[in-house]
Protein backbone atom coordinates (compact mmCIF):
# COMPACT_ATOMS: atom_id res chain seq x y z
CA UNK A 1 0.00 0.00 0.00
CA UNK A 2 2.69 2.21 0.87
CA UNK A 3 3.97 2.37 -2.67
CA UNK A 4 0.27 3.02 -4.41
CA UNK A 5 -0.40 6.73 -3.12
CA UNK A 6 3.29 7.80 -5.03
CA UNK A 7 2.05 5.76 -8.18
CA UNK A 8 -1.25 7.07 -8.58
CA UNK A 9 0.48 10.64 -7.67
CA UNK A 10 2.69 10.02 -10.76
CA UNK A 11 0.03 8.54 -12.87
CA UNK A 12 -2.24 11.55 -12.67
CA UNK A 13 0.94 14.21 -12.89
CA UNK A 14 1.61 12.69 -16.02
CA UNK A 15 0.51 9.07 -17.29
CA UNK A 16 2.19 8.74 -20.37
CA UNK A 17 5.28 8.58 -18.79
CA UNK A 18 4.19 6.61 -16.24
CA UNK A 19 2.09 4.10 -18.69
CA UNK A 20 1.43 1.36 -16.28
CA UNK A 21 -2.17 0.76 -14.50
CA UNK A 22 -0.66 -0.52 -11.07
CA UNK A 23 3.06 -0.44 -10.12
CA UNK A 24 4.63 -3.64 -10.71
CA UNK A 25 4.56 -7.04 -8.52
CA UNK A 26 6.57 -8.41 -6.32
CA UNK A 27 6.10 -11.63 -8.36
CA UNK A 28 7.28 -9.75 -11.56
CA UNK A 29 10.12 -7.75 -9.87
CA UNK A 30 11.09 -11.55 -8.43
CA UNK A 31 10.99 -13.16 -12.39
CA UNK A 32 13.13 -9.38 -13.87
CA UNK A 33 16.10 -10.15 -11.24
CA UNK A 34 15.80 -13.38 -11.41
CA UNK A 35 18.98 -13.98 -13.06
CA UNK A 36 21.25 -10.81 -11.54
CA UNK A 37 23.01 -11.58 -8.03
CA UNK A 38 25.69 -9.95 -6.03
CA UNK A 39 28.65 -11.34 -8.96
CA UNK A 40 26.46 -9.41 -11.56
CA UNK A 41 27.57 -5.99 -10.31
CA UNK A 42 27.57 -3.27 -10.56
CA UNK A 43 23.32 -2.83 -11.39
CA UNK A 44 21.58 -0.13 -13.60
CA UNK A 45 18.49 -0.05 -13.06
CA UNK A 46 15.92 2.36 -15.31
CA UNK A 47 13.16 3.74 -14.43
CA UNK A 48 12.75 2.60 -10.76
CA UNK A 49 9.78 4.14 -10.14
CA UNK A 50 8.86 3.01 -6.28
CA UNK A 51 11.78 0.83 -5.90
CA UNK A 52 9.82 -2.62 -6.25
CA UNK A 53 12.81 -4.09 -8.59
CA UNK A 54 15.15 -2.18 -6.43
CA UNK A 55 14.04 -4.11 -3.50
CA UNK A 56 14.33 -7.21 -5.33
CA UNK A 57 17.58 -6.41 -5.90
CA UNK A 58 18.71 -6.10 -2.37
CA UNK A 59 16.65 -9.26 -1.43
CA UNK A 60 18.90 -10.87 -4.25
CA UNK A 61 22.15 -10.14 -2.46
CA UNK A 62 22.92 -6.84 -4.27
CA UNK A 63 24.71 -4.30 -2.17
CA UNK A 64 22.90 -1.11 -2.30
CA UNK A 65 26.40 0.71 -2.98
CA UNK A 66 26.65 -1.34 -6.51
CA UNK A 67 23.27 -0.10 -7.51
CA UNK A 68 22.74 3.58 -9.95
CA UNK A 69 19.00 4.45 -10.52
CA UNK A 70 18.35 6.44 -12.82
CA UNK A 71 14.61 8.16 -12.63
CA UNK A 72 13.39 10.98 -14.18
CA UNK A 73 10.54 11.70 -11.90
CA UNK A 74 10.71 14.14 -9.49
CA UNK A 75 8.05 12.66 -7.24
CA UNK A 76 9.37 9.06 -7.43
CA UNK A 77 13.13 10.43 -7.62
CA UNK A 78 12.25 12.05 -3.99
CA UNK A 79 11.20 8.51 -2.85
CA UNK A 80 14.15 6.79 -3.90
CA UNK A 81 16.83 9.19 -2.48
CA UNK A 82 14.78 8.32 1.01
CA UNK A 83 14.63 4.78 0.65
CA UNK A 84 18.21 4.07 -0.69
CA UNK A 85 20.31 6.30 0.29
CA UNK A 86 23.69 4.12 -0.72
CA UNK A 87 22.79 3.81 -4.14
CA UNK A 88 24.13 5.89 -6.20
CA UNK A 89 21.14 8.16 -7.58
CA UNK A 90 20.59 10.07 -10.77
CA UNK A 91 17.29 12.03 -11.82
CA UNK A 92 17.69 11.92 -15.52
CA UNK A 93 16.22 11.30 -19.39
CA UNK A 94 17.48 7.57 -19.39
CA UNK A 95 17.65 8.03 -23.36
CA UNK A 96 20.51 10.50 -22.47
CA UNK A 97 22.75 7.53 -21.05
CA UNK A 98 25.45 7.44 -23.85
CA UNK A 99 25.76 11.14 -23.65
CA UNK A 100 26.62 11.40 -19.77
CA UNK A 101 30.16 9.68 -19.50
CA UNK A 102 28.51 7.86 -16.41
CA UNK A 103 30.78 4.76 -16.30
CA UNK A 104 33.80 3.83 -18.37
CA UNK A 105 33.33 1.02 -21.09
CA UNK A 106 32.71 -2.28 -19.82
CA UNK A 107 32.25 -0.86 -16.09
CA UNK A 108 28.41 -2.71 -15.47
CA UNK A 109 27.38 -6.24 -15.32
CA UNK A 110 23.85 -6.19 -15.73
CA UNK A 111 20.65 -3.52 -16.55
CA UNK A 112 16.92 -3.97 -15.02
CA UNK A 113 14.29 -1.77 -16.87
CA UNK A 114 11.16 -0.92 -15.91
CA UNK A 115 10.94 1.85 -18.90
CA UNK A 116 7.67 1.87 -20.59
CA UNK A 117 9.67 1.14 -24.01
CA UNK A 118 5.92 0.31 -25.76
CA UNK A 119 4.89 4.27 -25.33
CA UNK A 120 8.65 5.08 -26.40
CA UNK A 121 9.81 6.40 -30.06
CA UNK A 122 12.64 4.09 -32.05
CA UNK A 123 14.93 7.06 -31.28
CA UNK A 124 14.41 7.35 -27.30
CA UNK A 125 14.70 2.81 -27.62
CA UNK A 126 18.12 3.39 -29.45
CA UNK A 127 19.65 5.44 -26.83
CA UNK A 128 18.54 3.43 -23.96
CA UNK A 129 19.82 0.32 -25.64
CA UNK A 130 22.97 1.84 -27.12
CA UNK A 131 23.84 4.05 -23.95
CA UNK A 132 23.48 0.64 -21.83
CA UNK A 133 25.56 -1.72 -24.00
CA UNK A 134 28.26 1.38 -23.52
CA UNK A 135 28.15 0.68 -19.90
CA UNK A 136 28.00 -2.96 -19.95
CA UNK A 137 30.96 -5.95 -19.72
CA UNK A 138 30.61 -8.13 -23.09
CA UNK A 139 28.80 -11.26 -21.17
CA UNK A 140 26.34 -8.03 -19.44
CA UNK A 141 22.56 -8.27 -20.04
CA UNK A 142 20.03 -6.00 -20.21
CA UNK A 143 16.54 -6.94 -18.49
CA UNK A 144 13.34 -5.36 -19.58
CA UNK A 145 9.53 -6.39 -19.23
CA UNK A 146 6.49 -5.69 -21.21
CA UNK A 147 2.76 -6.04 -21.06
CA UNK A 148 3.01 -6.80 -25.17
CA UNK A 149 2.80 -10.38 -26.90
CA UNK A 150 6.34 -9.74 -27.99
CA UNK A 151 9.94 -8.34 -27.22
CA UNK A 152 9.34 -4.41 -26.88
CA UNK A 153 12.63 -3.78 -28.39
CA UNK A 154 12.33 -3.52 -32.42
CA UNK A 155 13.99 -6.17 -34.07
CA UNK A 156 15.16 -3.45 -36.24
CA UNK A 157 17.19 -1.77 -33.62
CA UNK A 158 18.62 -5.29 -31.42
CA UNK A 159 19.85 -6.10 -35.33
CA UNK A 160 21.56 -2.41 -35.88
CA UNK A 161 23.46 -2.43 -32.15
CA UNK A 162 23.88 -7.03 -32.83
CA UNK A 163 21.64 -7.94 -29.75
CA UNK A 164 19.46 -10.16 -29.52
CA UNK A 165 16.55 -11.07 -26.94
CA UNK A 166 15.28 -14.31 -25.23
CA UNK A 167 12.11 -14.51 -23.20
CA UNK A 168 12.70 -15.73 -19.88
CA UNK A 169 9.60 -15.83 -18.43
CA UNK A 170 5.88 -14.75 -18.12
CA UNK A 171 4.32 -14.11 -15.15
CA UNK A 172 0.18 -13.90 -14.73
CA UNK A 173 0.58 -12.50 -11.00
CA UNK A 174 0.96 -8.94 -12.32
CA UNK A 175 -1.57 -6.27 -14.04
CA UNK A 176 -1.52 -6.78 -16.30
CA UNK A 177 0.33 -10.29 -16.88
CA UNK A 178 3.97 -9.32 -17.92
CA UNK A 179 6.63 -11.02 -20.16
CA UNK A 180 10.66 -10.18 -18.81
CA UNK A 181 13.62 -10.27 -21.65
CA UNK A 182 17.18 -10.47 -21.66
CA UNK A 183 18.83 -8.09 -24.48
CA UNK A 184 22.48 -9.58 -24.75
CA UNK A 185 25.70 -9.04 -27.63
CA UNK A 186 25.34 -11.81 -30.29
CA UNK A 187 27.80 -14.13 -30.20
CA UNK A 188 30.54 -13.36 -32.65
CA UNK A 189 29.61 -16.71 -34.35
CA UNK A 190 25.58 -15.12 -34.54
CA UNK A 191 27.13 -11.57 -36.07
CA UNK A 192 29.26 -13.51 -38.33
CA UNK A 193 26.19 -15.60 -39.36
CA UNK A 194 24.30 -12.35 -40.07
CA UNK A 195 26.60 -10.10 -42.22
Amino acid sequence: MSDLLPFIRAWVTDPRKVSAISPSSPALAKLITSEVTAHNTPVLELGPGTGVFTRALLDRGVPQDDLTLIEAGPDFSRLLAERYPRARFLQMDACRLGHKGLFGPGELASAISGLPLLSMKPRQIMGILSGSFEYLRDDGAFYQFTYGPRCPMPSAILARLDLQATRIGTTVRNVPPSSVYKIERKSRQEVLKTA
